[in-house]
């Protein structure tokens, strides 16, 4: 089992930052990278089981499944239901944490992969999505100069 983590800390308060990115279907809102996604089946965005797809060119590339979602706790976790990533058992947390500085955000994942596509993957993953979202974050929470 494989983990990737990554973390930024932005001055806002938690609860105004999960409003923001804890909406399963909501990523594309706040992610600069992340196309718009679908949630299928008219399912509830809140409720587990709900499955998100993410289209390229009329395309699905990736379509994500919501396992858990807690207001209370800011934390919302979902697997990897498709996509052309050798990876699988994939599931991640996106989540919002009390910091002295505001709030401390979270986004981290376990998965399974060939050793080989490790470092590939840290850098799809870590750098190139959840990296550049947490940037886009840390941008929108920025006390003005």
């Amino acid at each position: 089992m494989h983990t990737l983590t990554r973390t930024t800390v932005v001055t806002a308060d938690p609860d105004a930052v999960w409003r923001i990115i804890g909406k399963f279907g909501g990523f594309a809102d706040w992610h600069p990278l992340l196309p718009p996604s679908v949630i299928e089946d008219d399912a509830d965005p809140e409720t587990p089981g709900a499955v998100q797809a993410f289209s390229v060119n009329g395309r699905v590339v990736i379509r994500e499944m919501l396992l858990e979602k807690d207001n209370s706790r800011r934390m919302l976790r979902y697997t990897i239901d498709e996509s052309a990533v050798l990876v699988s058992d994939y599931v991640a947390t996106l989540s919002v944490h009390p910091h002295e500085a505001g709030a401390e955000i979270r986004w981290a994942a376990t998965y399974e992969a060939a050793d080989t596509l490790v470092p590939e993957i840290e850098k799809q993953f870590g750098d190139n999505i959840y990296t550049t979202g947490l940037d886009a974050l840390k941008e929108r929470f920025a006390l003005p100069a």
